[in-house]
């Protein structure tokens, strides 16, 4: 394992082709497209480009296509566990982060095609491998859902 204080303290951004080394998640579930303002064991911001294109919206809703609040969460986690994957260096790459408790989800107004979803991630604390995060999204700077959840990094 990496020495975390040996680590940039900050990272300007990491590519998709980055993310999919580091998360195992693939189309159509991986929900981040970059992630930016990586700060090493405390904080990051995933960027989701919202495209009519997204299987979801065929059924969530056709008529008025809004971004399902679970997949928003999805989001956030994903961040999250490309920031402890960062955070703990090459050896953690592609192993499984798994929810163990999301609190205080809070979904404020909807999230539909066109938009750029920005989730800033804040690592509260770490336990060995349990790791506790809070979230915001945003559009356009407005906040669209928020939570706190809790997850396990696995073989």
């Amino acid at each position: 394992m990496d020495n975390i204080a040996e680590k940039a303290a900050t990272v300007s951004e990491i590519d998709v082709l980055r993310i999919m080394k580091m998360i195992p998640h693939r189309y159509p579930f991986l929900m981040i497209d970059r992630v930016v303002d990586v700060v090493t064991n405390e904080s990051a911001v995933g960027i989701k480009n919202v495209s009519i294109n997204e299987p979801f919206f065929q059924g969530h809703f056709p008529t008025q296509p809004v971004m399902p609040g679970v997949l928003i969460i999805e989001a956030m986690a994903q961040t999250a566990a490309i920031l402890v994957v960062h955070t703990l260096g090459s050896a953690s790459e592609g192993k499984l982060v798994y929810f163990m408790t999301v609190e205080n989800a809070r979904f404020r107004r909807p999230v539909t095609p066109g938009d750029v979803l920005k989730v800033h991630v804040k690592k509260q604390r770490n336990r060995g491998n349990v790791w506790k995060f809070e979230a915001e999204a945003k559009v356009d700077g407005k906040l669209v859902a928020e939570a706190t959840y809790s997850a396990m990094i696995r073989d």
